[in-house]
């Protein structure tokens, strides 16, 4: 089946609220465990509300540990504009983990221990999730996944929670995208050698043998590899309708040029790890009518996904991705979460978390409820590149597909 490129309608958005000014993140002094502390956003004096986040802001995966620490910011500066939190402002300490489990675990103690954090959040990967997880839930201290997709995440307790999709169900909209919305009959899928791409390509697989999708090839690649073509050939050979490749923005850029260069015609089909202006810039024209799963949706109408979007391409000069609008709707649950309960102590807040309903002050939601397993129900997109930029393909509501079973 040849690469599907899809016309999609302008949407002619209504005149969006009046941008955020919250200042860009200031370079920041030295902090023990290897990270950095950022400065956070001003706070306005006085007694604080402390929540932390530990992101990567250096090694390979520094542009997304970047975007999810500007976008909390941006999330802290907005509240404190609006009024606080129990009538005090929200301070955001945040340490770099480079998306080390040994240092997002040492960090986590230190946001716990020394800065007296009442919650946290996590703005890196699966590993570096799972590690510090069950630190904070052994304190009893409150930790929001971002973006980190892994199951095991959530099951680590009952402070444990996640904003962004659980891999199981990010896989299995995957295989309800290829299956279903482009009509493939049969499939290859290339595995980034990890917990992200395993997670999801273990979802993915099960719901493709419910919709009797035939997997004609599978093969995995190791986390920063660049070159594809012998890959490449074994799918020309394989001749699927459509291939599901996990990955990180890095190598997707790689995968789609070289299949373009090589005359590949199958549609691919990413995910969570595409969705950064990085690989459009970095793909060039060899991006356009890739089609990803994705928790983020540019055309969507929403006041606060528009104000978000906004917000943070006036405040740091750059378009938004799914990270960072991740990482800003961990900040809005916990304030949201921190006001109901009328307290910052812990139960509360998880009490408060765990009854959510309808919550709609978020980039990318709205979310309709968390599940016992502490994991959040809200709707799921598709997004295709089309003229350089991603766009609404496809969203999906059943909670038959959204809901973690």
């Amino acid at each position: 089946m040849k690469r599907i490129l899809l016309l999609v309608l302008a949407l002619s958005l209504a005149v969006l609220m009046a941008a955020c000014t919250a200042p860009a993140p200031a370079a920041a002094p030295a902090a023990e465990g290897g990270g950095e502390a950022a400065a956070p956003a001003e706070t306005g004096g006085g007694e604080t509300i402390k929540i932390g986040i530990f992101s990567p802001t250096t090694g390979f995966a520094a542009s997304d540990g970047a975007s999810a620490l500007q976008a909390a910011q941006l999330a802290v500066q907005m509240i404190n504009d609006n009024g606080d939190v129990l009538g005090k402002p929200l301070e955001l300490i945040h340490y770099d983990d480079a998306a080390k489990p040994d240092q997002a675990a040492s960090l986590a103690r230190k946001l716990i221990e020394q800065d007296k954090v009442v919650a946290g959040i996590s703005g890196s990967y699966s590993g570096a999730t799972r590690a510090a997880a069950p630190i904070f839930q052994e304190a009893g201290v409150p930790m929001i996944a971002a973006y980190a997709i892994h199951p095991e995440i959530t099951t680590t307790g009952d402070k444990i929670f996640r904003v962004g999709t659980l891999a199981s169900v990010e896989g299995r909209v995957g295989a309800e995208l290829i299956g279903n919305t482009l009509g493939a009959k049969t499939v290859a899928i290339l595995t980034i050698d990890n917990d992200f791409g395993a997670s999801l390509t273990e979802g993915f697989k099960e719901h493709a043998q419910d919709l009797g999708l035939e997997i004609v090839m599978e093969e995995k690649y190791p986390l920063g590899e660049t070159e594809f073509r012998p890959i490449i050939g074994k799918l020309i050979e394989a001749a699927p309708d459509a291939v599901y490749a996990t990955g990180y923005y890095n190598e997707a850029a790689n995968l789609v040029s070289q299949a373009a260069d090589e005359g590949l015609e199958a549609q691919i089909v990413g995910q969570e790890g595409y969705d950064s202006p990085k690989f459009i810039e970095l793909a060039g024209p060899a991006s356009e009518g890739v089609i990803i799963t994705t928790d983020l949706n540019r055309d969507s109408e929403r006041e606060m996904t528009q104000k978000f979007l906004k917000a943070y391409k006036e405040t740091y000069g750059e378009d938004a991705d799914m990270v960072g609008a991740s990482a800003f709707d961990a900040v809005q649950v916990l304030a949201y979460a921190i006001e109901t309960a009328g307290s910052t102590d812990a139960d509360a807040i998880v009490e408060a978390i765990s009854g959510l309903k309808d919550f709609e002050d978020v980039a990318s939601g709205p979310f309709f409820f968390y599940t016992e397993g502490r994991e959040v129900v809200r709707p799921i997109g598709a997004q295709i590149v089309q003229d350089g930029a991603f766009h609404e393909f496809a969203e999906y509501t059943d909670l038959d597909l959204v809901e973690a079973k």
